[in-house]
């Protein structure tokens, strides 16, 4: 499925796919199920043993007995009373010891569901709903505990249950008791699965609803400053408060269609119940039965009854969870259009020649962004690639890590093809300070070992002097665990990309990215900061995106983008005497700058 199916099936029939998902995590714990399932026929045997005793109570409280008869139905009392006790205590500890492989199947499809979003492409993540998102997995891994859990052990038993206890009100009442009892299952079942389908629209409904509420919340709350900027508080509570009534309206109807499928079920049970209660007091009139057995059919009656109303709410929820795990399992079936082949050989980097043969490019079919475009970066060379906005340069950037793929060329390091190696290995030996730095809601320090989550605390802090950023932790209370906020909203631009800079020290890469690296910096801190990437960037293979022509003078070889293709390439002087397009970017920074 491609990224514009996702979420678009929420009218489709069910998939009852998620089983085959469930089965293998109930297998890894074959000793709990056995133990579960043991402790659920102990307890159906108790509750089907209830009524009997009860009978047998009643018809000897009923008869003229000496007082040492009387302790028959105080034994049976007792029998009753411990029959109903163990029902209750099997049916805990079989949820108990349960519970164990349902957590770690929530646990293990919520990773699963995590990793596999993460592989998607870009393309994806760019288009996505944040909110959204976290809600459908959400929804969809609670689905599938709710499944584990009633289905297999509420569904299946209830059913169990009303089959022996069909099967005993023949044998000891005749075709009648049993055949009004059959009845009214099917009628309840029957009328609960139609009805439930109907309803499944509305829970549908709300689930959209509900998304596009978390969703308008979220990016309203992520983006708080620009909606202080510009005042607009009152049309964010007002959108919010859009998607917040549609989601009243759908839970309404919702709400109105369980008021009918109650009002039906109850309607059911209530007069096969009568049914039973009349038939059975027939037959006590008639002296064929006793009075022991008219309670006998009438606790069979609600204790058959209420597993079934609960059966049909088990069936509720199973639909609407089900409805939830729809998007969750569309996500899932997502393909990634740069496909991540695990098996693919390790990318072995050994001088760090990178090779773009021939590479055409396009996001749109209607728009292409590189044409033809071939260069080659050499062992410890600087290249630097300059040009205006939408010329194709942070494609070239996107490219080399592989979050697309080209529609024609090849991009090559130490001649391996990129497409052939394995994603990880290739984006492992490649390092990027990107002109917008986003942080995660932690320490600063952190944040730098990010780039290395194994490094110590010497390797963080070396690489954060080589940064340049000492100077400034030194001034805050909590120095190097100051928390930067969300998206590192605590931080100023420039901070926050020495911190990104950091991060790249610390990873120590052959291959370095800088996406306009000293664009958030004043000119004292982008001239350390410059004498900081020449330093670690001596004998590695580096590419350099640049807005400011005066960062890049150094530069081994200038490559000048113009709607895809390269026009010019040389050194600055170079290309400053052939006077051409580079030459004009100049001559118009240095008056920019006058």
């Amino acid at each position: 499925m491609r990224h514009g199916d996702y979420g678009s099936n929420s009218q489709s029939k069910i998939s009852w796919k998620v089983f085959a998902v469930i089965w293998p995590y109930l297998l890894e714990y074959k000793l709990r199920i056995a133990i579960a399932i043991g402790c659920l026929v102990l307890s159906k045997a108790a509750s089907v043993s209830g009524p009997f005793l009860l009978k047998h109570i009643v018809d000897g409280l009923s008869q003229n007995q000496s007082t040492a008869l009387v302790l028959v139905p105080v034994a049976l009392i007792v029998a009753y009373g411990f029959a109903r006790f163990s029902m209750i205590m099997l049916g805990e500890i079989r949820d108990t010891v349960f519970g164990r492989v349902t957590e770690r199947a929530m646990r293990r499809i919520g990773l699963q569901v995590f990793e596999h979003v993460h592989g998607l492409d870009l393309d994806f993540h760019l288009n996505r709903r944040t909110g959204g998102l976290a809600r459908d997995i959400e929804r969809g891994t609670n689905g599938i505990s709710f499944l584990m859990r009633f289905f297999v052990f509420n569904i299946a038993p209830t059913l169990i249950e009303i089959g022996l206890v069909i099967g005993l009100l023949m044998y000891n009442y005749g075709i009648a008791f049993a055949a009004i009892t059959l009845t009214s299952v099917l009628l309840y079942i029957g009328f609960s699965m139609v009805t439930t389908d109907w309803r499944t629209q509305f829970v549908r409904e709300a689930n959209v609803a509900d998304n596009e509420a978390s969703t308008r919340a979220i990016d309203s709350l992520l983006n708080y400053e620009t909606v202080k900027y510009f005042t607009n508080e009152d049309f964010e509570a007002n959108r919010y408060d859009s998607s917040l009534h549609k989601w009243e309206i759908a839970r309404r109807k919702n709400r109105l269609s369980l008021l009918s499928l109650n009002g039906g079920q109850a309607l059911i049970i209530t007069t096969a119940m009568t049914a039973m209660m009349w038939l059975a007091a027939q037959r006590v009139t008639e002296q064929t039965m006793t009075i022991g057995d008219f309670v006998l059919i009438n606790a069979f009656m609600m204790q058959l009854f209420m597993p079934l109303n609960f059966l049909g709410f088990v069936y509720r929820e199973i639909k609407g969870s089900m409805a939830n795990i729809e998007n969750m399992f569309a996500l899932m079936d997502l393909q990634s259009a740069v496909p991540a082949n695990t098996d693919a050989p390790q990318l072995q980097v050994n001088s760090g020649r990178v090779v773009f043969n021939n590479l055409s490019f396009r996001y749109q079919s209607d728009r292409p962004i590189l044409q033809g475009v071939s260069f080659a970066i050499e062992p410890g060379q600087k290249v630097a690639i300059v040009g205006a906005s939408g010329a194709g340069k942070s494609s070239l950037v996107k490219l080399l890590f592989r979050f697309y793929d080209p529609d024609t060329g090849t991009i090559s390091i130490d001649g391996q093809d990129i497409s052939q190696v394995n994603q990880r290995s290739l984006r492992q030996a490649i390092g990027i300070v990107p002109q917008d730095t986003v942080l995660f809601n932690d320490s600063i320090i952190e944040n730098i070992r990010y780039g290395n989550p194994q490094a110590s605390d010497a390797d963080v802090y070396q690489a954060l002097e080589m940064a340049h950023l000492k100077a400034f932790v030194d001034k805050l209370p909590e120095s190097v665990h100051t928390m930067v906020g969300e998206r590192g909203l605590k931080l100023s631009g420039g901070e926050k990309q020495r911190v990104a800079i950091a991060r790249t020290i610390l990873k120590r890469p052959p291959i370095l990215v800088f996406d306009e690296a000293t664009s958030s910096l004043d000119s004292k801190s982008e001239r350390s900061i410059l004498a900081a990437l020449e330093k670690i960037s001596q004998g590695h293979s580096s590419m350099v995106i640049a807005h400011r022509l005066s960062t890049i003078v150094d530069a081994d070889k200038i490559l000048v983008l113009d709607q895809g293709c390269i026009v010019e390439q040389g050194t600055h002087l170079e290309l400053l005497n052939l006077g051409g397009r580079y030459s004009e970017l100049w001559t118009s920074q240095l008056r920019q700058r006058q």
